[in-house]
């Protein structure tokens, strides 16, 4: 991470999006978390608009210019001339009266310096005759040269940036002042500290609308005339060439801004196909006010040029040239380590990511890289993991879903809310006497099952377990269980066959009920028969009754 950014880990959420907008594809991806890579960055601040967490931040310099402040330090500011779009209404005036609330010595405007580089864009073209001239101003492009096209860094102007020439101007006309720089733009912070004490330090303008708002200090509104600072369009797309003579003979002017089409450019000077040109470069799209930490109206182009343009005069500042030596800045070529893979360790990591063949290679760009051969150079440098390519997660997870539900032995549907079906297996279709999935494949799923479990569970948004159910078109009972998944927005539907058990146990209940029958007749018969046996013994008992009394009689008589 950059000296000047940090990142909020709890507020990177897996999203890549600030892969997909770096242009230079900085940003390293580990454990569900994005890095940025300080050797490979060129601090456009792109990763910071776009991130929808606030994950990466910028370091506040807040509290250094205020120990600077508290010390007793005489602290002039040199004031971006973007400030005009970003604090609509307020001049230079309203602006000076409320840093000096802060604690400031003064304030004046970084357009002063503006105007000392103009100048000497012109006499490079004038006198040095040189063949390409690319403007040095912006440091984000200065980066970009300097760490991939290094080949044309003889074309970069050799000339001090409008807030190095300005703070160099302030503190030879006030010795021992220090400087602070305020602005748009994240990558002066870098260039601040790699100044050599040029610049004391850089805050943005949403910095100082927060110190301001601490302090309760309200901007005032003003209507300034000032006819001599043509040099305030420079924040402006084509600001640089606006502010120049472009009557140099034999020469081309143009403007480019945003990095992709600053590289475009660089790679046709490199193929030999620019000559005699001057080339103002902007990395961000409008220039300095579409910078990535304009406080405020971000997205509002044509407002930021208006009031850049009604702002802004018709002649130079007055100032004071210096010489062109005290001019020079010298841009050298800033290095890093970037091994590349073999073609076929690029084809061993696209395999890894289920494209075998070309057509594989979606060139979907979800991954943050344009091309999947692209991720596959990143995923060898460890900046991306395999995971971050969505149609591989998707057909792994499809894969892995499928593999589930065609060997679940038991009859399975998804439904969506609309109880549409969305998937069956092949248990299911047998059940059902269907052919091929798209036999039902969309169809309400009341055309083979009653809906009124699932109804049921939309309903409630709670499952139904193990129903017992006869299905009488198929012949076939079944414990039904009904599930919600993906947070309602799918049904999973489980049939479980229990037709065996279910004759089984009904035969089971038949031979009891056989049984306990016979071992009814079988009773009955059983008394019938003790009762035959009991009314025989009792007419013999009655006849041996009768034959003993005669007989009794009859001793008795003799």
């Amino acid at each position: 991470m950059p000296n000047c950014m940090t990142l909020k880990k709890s507020n990177c959420k897996n999203c890549h999006k600030c892969i997909r907008n770096c242009p230079v594809k900085s940003i390293r991806f580990s454990a569900g978390q994005a890095h940025i890579i300080p050797d490979e960055c060129i601090l456009c601040g792109h990763c910071l608009v776009v991130c929808p967490q606030n994950a990466k931040q910028i370091v506040s310099e807040i509290e250094k210019v205020q120990v600077m402040l508290r010390s007793g330090e005489h602290v002039i500011v040199s004031l971006a001339p973007s400030f005009a779009a970003n604090y609509r209404g307020v001049g230079i005036e309203g602006m000076r009266e409320a840093l000096k609330k802060l604690g400031f010595a003064d304030a004046e405007e970084t357009a002063i310096g503006a105007t000392m580089v103009k100048r000497e864009y012109e006499r490079l073209l004038h006198e040095e005759k040189r063949d390409v001239v690319i403007s040095s101003c912006c440091h984000t492009v200065n980066l970009l040269i300097r760490k991939y096209f290094p080949e044309q860094l003889p074309y970069l102007a050799d000339v001090l940036t409008p807030m190095q020439a300005h703070c160099v101007d302030i503190k030879r006309r006030h010795p021992g002042a220090k400087c602070v720089f305020i602005g748009p733009c994240v990558a002066k912070k870098d260039e601040a500290e790699d100044s050599g004490g040029i610049v004391d330090a850089v805050l943005t303008f949403e910095e100082l609308t927060l110190w301001l708002k601490q302090e309760g200090i309200t901007l005032k509104h003003a209507v300034e005339e000032n006819d001599e600072s043509r040099a305030r369009f420079f924040p402006t797309t084509g600001g640089i060439l606006k502010t120049m003579a472009t009557d140099e003979p034999g020469y081309s002017y143009m403007a480019i801004e945003g990095v992709e089409n600053c590289a475009a450019a660089l790679k046709d000077i490199a193929e030999g196909h620019v000559h005699r040109c001057f080339i103002e470069m902007s990395a961000c799209i409008g220039s300095c006010v579409g910078g990535p930490v304009m406080d405020s109206r971000r997205g509002s182009p044509v407002g930021d040029y208006l009031a850049i343009s009604d702002y802004a005069g018709n002649s130079d500042f007055p100032v004071q040239q210096p010489d062109p030596l005290e001019m020079k800045q010298a841009y050298t070529p800033i290095s890093f380590s970037c091994v590349m893979p073999t073609e076929k360790q690029i084809e061993e990591i696209l395999g890894e990511m289920g494209k075998h063949k070309p057509e594989d290679e979606l060139n979907c760009g979800t991954c943050g890289y344009n091309t999947c051969r692209e991720k596959a150079v990143a995923i060898f440098q460890g900046k991306a993991e395999i995971s971050m390519c969505l149609p591989y997660l998707m057909e792994r997870s499809e894969s892995f879903s499928a593999d589930i539900v065609k060997n679940i032995p038991s009859p399975l549907l998804v439904l969506n809310d609309r109880l549409e079906v969305q998937q069956v297996n092949v248990a299911a279709l047998k059940m059902m006497k269907l052919y091929t999935p798209s036999d039902i494949l969309g169809d309400q799923v009341d055309r083979v099952l009653d809906p009124s479990a699932c109804e049921q569970v939309l309903k409630t948004g709670l499952g139904v377990f193990n129903q017992h159910m006869y299905l009488a078109e198929y012949g076939r009972f079944v414990k039904q269980t009904v599930v919600p998944i993906e947070q309602g927005r799918l049904l999973l539907c489980i049939l479980n066959d229990v037709t065996d058990e279910e004759n089984i146990r009904q035969r089971r209940e038949e031979i009891q009920q056989e049984t306990a029958e016979v071992a009814d007749k079988v009773v009955a018969k059983q008394m019938r028969i003790v009762q035959e046996i009991a009314s025989l013994l009792g007419e013999t008992a009655a006849e041996t009754k009768v034959a003993l009394a005669k007989l009794k009689e009859s001793i008795r008589d003799e």
